[in-house]
């Protein structure tokens, strides 16, 4: 092999991996520059951990990428390790041969993805081709497998994935999306099973399915990254390395568990944040933005957190234990101002504020135009209109019916990529008022001065700036109230009261100030209008 062929060819401008289109939001193409952020990290916590020797200098390490898809990382792993086995195996077709056939190792997730990766490692869709960099194998697939896997269906759903059978038992002409690195009971026998023979791996790395958009669409699919992280860790590789959604650090649909293991986890060395929509994966909209982290099964201790912002770290990166709070506080410069407020051991917000459905009424549902022909008329409130109900339709809470409330809408938020006002505008609504899961109450009253007096004080950006620490997504659910603290009412509280309270610094408020729109004139609504209609 000419010094000139296969992967040493560089500087060929556009790289074709850069050329792409996302086939979906679940199932995302990594930018090769990411994918070499991502191989960096993994090279320094290999030297940290290595007497600062390189892991590209290791003939013996073994790599899988559970979930390739463009090839990416295997093609980025294999051309690193050109370059630092040559003095090991100066012979350039010998080294590509033993990288190819004894240290590179990827899983397919479907037929056309899995070609895309053998294109891009052996730049051949045939492993065993004329055209391919290696001369070492003996089977078309090479170290990529990929073959159809079906779903194993219980009561409707995959008893290994959750997926729909309604959606995906679809016939054998189209793809399962059964993946086979979690279709599996025992995923050490499977990989046996799969590259013939006992399979241990140094390092998996990649970028999972993200959800299974199975019928919701992207609103209510549910995400199934956190089954490749937990089977990935279930093999006891010496590195994991992963890009996901950011969405675990602080909600997410069914991932409870999964966060409380990951905030727990000391072997987490590090992770870098990306909470600017697109920035990461331009074009990509993933709502709450994309992280990777480096996990070491040889270390234990504090985490190394870094914030990316336009393609800049927002500080240094700091080490700090991810367990302190039941989510992840993803910028550093918040942490002490979250330690501040929690100091003083006040009640939060999250215990005033109602759950969903506050008096049982979904979105839709809707009242007549007027109060006419009604014995006792109470006004809801709902989505883009009021209606008119009996008192008696109202059996969650009816005891809040006659109190002063103030109402928050229970999602908030744009397609900008930046946020900045994370909470909608209060409504007060007057006794005599119920709503819809429209809104959540926040607060319940017996005066006016006192609803007043709580909707002046979750408009400051003080309020804004700690349920944005807990609010990744539109969704302002009751415990993104989770840090802000209870406070008495008898006053109206401004930020520059609660900064003093609180004992901010000046550099504290500026970064507060900094995440945080300042509230626009008279910011209270009183709701919407009786005439209006819904869109």
């Amino acid at each position: 092999m000419s010094e000139q062929a296969g992967f040493t060819l560089r500087g060929r401008n556009p790289d074709v991996l850069t050329c792409i289109a996302n086939l979906s939001n679940d199932e995302v193409f990594t930018p090769p520059e990411f994918a070499n952020r991502m191989l960096d990290a993994l090279t320094e916590a290999w030297a940290a951990r290595n007497g600062g020797a390189s892991i590209w200098a290791d003939s013996a390490v073994r790599f899988l990428d559970p979930f390739t898809k463009s090839g990416v990382f295997l093609r980025e792993i294999t051309t690193r390790l050109i370059a630092g086995l040559a003095d090991e195996i100066p012979d350039l077709q010998a080294r590509v041969d033993h990288i190819l056939t004894r240290q590179v190792f990827g899983i397919g997730i479907t037929t056309l993805t899995s070609l895309l990766a053998r294109r891009s490692l052996y730049c051949s869709k045939h492993a065993n081709g004329e055209h391919s960099v290696a001369r070492g194998f003996v089977t078309d697939g090479g170290n990529i497998w990929f073959g159809r896997i079906e779903h194993t269906w219980k009561d409707g759903r995959c008893t290994f994935c959750g997926a729909s059978r309604e959606v995906l038992d679809r016939g054998e002409e189209m793809e399962t999306h059964a993946y086979a690195f979690i279709h599996t009971n025992d995923i050490k026998a499977h990989l046996g099973e799969l590259f013939g023979g006992q399979m241990q791996f140094d390092v998996i790395i990649g970028n999972p399915p993200y959800q299974l958009d199975d019928g919701g669409f992207g609103t209510s699919a549910a995400p199934i990254y956190q089954m490749f992280v937990e089977q990935a860790l279930a093999l006891e590789p010496k590195y994991a390395v992963f890009v996901t959604p950011s969405r675990w650090m602080t909600g997410g649909k069914g991932l409870d568990k999964f966060r409380e293991r990951m905030l727990t986890d000391k072997h987490l060395r590090a992770i870098v944040d990306y909470p600017k929509l697109y920035e990461a994966f331009p074009g990509v909209k993933i709502r709450g933005g994309i992280s990777y982290f480096v996990w070491d099964g040889g270390y234990q201790g504090p985490c190394q957190f870094q914030t990316i912002w336009d393609g800049q770290p927002t500080g240094p990166m700091v080490e700090r234990y991810l367990d302190a709070y039941d989510v992840l506080v993803r910028r550093n410069e918040a942490v002490p101002i979250l330690e501040k407020v929690r100091a003083e051991g006040e009640p939060t917000l999250d215990n005033r504020v109602s759950s969903g459905k506050p008096f049982g009424f979904r979105t839709f549902f809707h009242g007549q135009q007027s109060a006419d022909g009604l014995s006792d008329a109470i006004k809801l409130f709902g989505s883009q209109k009021v209606s008119w109900i009996e008192r008696a339709d109202i059996t969650t809470n009816p005891q809040w019916v006659d109190d002063w409330k103030v109402l928050m809408t229970a999602v908030q938020g744009t397609s900008a990529a930046v946020e900045t006002k994370f909470l909608s505008k209060p409504i007060i609504a007057e006794p005599g008022t119920a709503c819809t899961e429209t809104y959540l109450v926040a607060g319940h009253f017996d005066s006016e001065a006192a609803a007043r007096s709580y909707a002046g004080y979750l408009r400051t950006r003080f309020v804004r700036f700690l349920v944005s620490l807990r609010k990744v997504t539109q969704h302002a659910t009751r415990d993104v109230y989770a840090f802000v603290p209870d406070l008495p009412l008898e006053e109206p509280w401004t930020d520059e009261k609660l900064y003093q309270r609180y004992g901010l610094s000046e550099a504290e408020i500026a970064f507060i100030e900094s995440q945080v729109a300042a509230h626009a004139d008279a910011w209270v609504d009183e709701g919407p209008s009786d005439d209006t209609t819904d869109e």
